[in-house]
């Protein structure tokens, strides 16, 4: 059986990526200012503040959530979404000691 490609790489090095992967879109670093400077926000709420349709807020918080940045309480119909400080927080001290080791400047 052949291995993927990502088998070769350790856990940690395919969580940055997906990590990376997630943050490389505008509106979803977008959503990430705007629930830091709400401290939460409704996903009608984000609508409004993007220039994106519901669906694609909707899919841009999933991307979010998925590697951990965001995290949502459903309450009825709407959920409210904040950033997860704590994965924030330890997604910071990857990156900072991803480019601690790769830039010798």
């Amino acid at each position: 059986m052949a291995k993927t490609k990502t088998e070769n790489f350790s856990d940690e090095v395919i969580n940055l990526a997906e990590i990376a992967k997630a943050l490389a879109h505008p509106a979803r670093i977008k959503i990430l200012q705007i629930l830091t400077q709400n401290n939460s926000c409704i996903t009608g709420e984000l609508v409004e503040l993007l220039p994106i349709a519901q669906s694609t807020v909707s899919q841009h918080l999933n991307e979010l959530k998925k590697v951990g940045l965001i995290k949502g309480e459903t309450d009825g119909p709407k959920t409210c979404y904040c950033v997860n400080n704590k994965n924030m927080e330890a997604v910071k001290n990857k990156f900072t000691k991803l480019f601690t080791s790769i830039c010798k400047c």
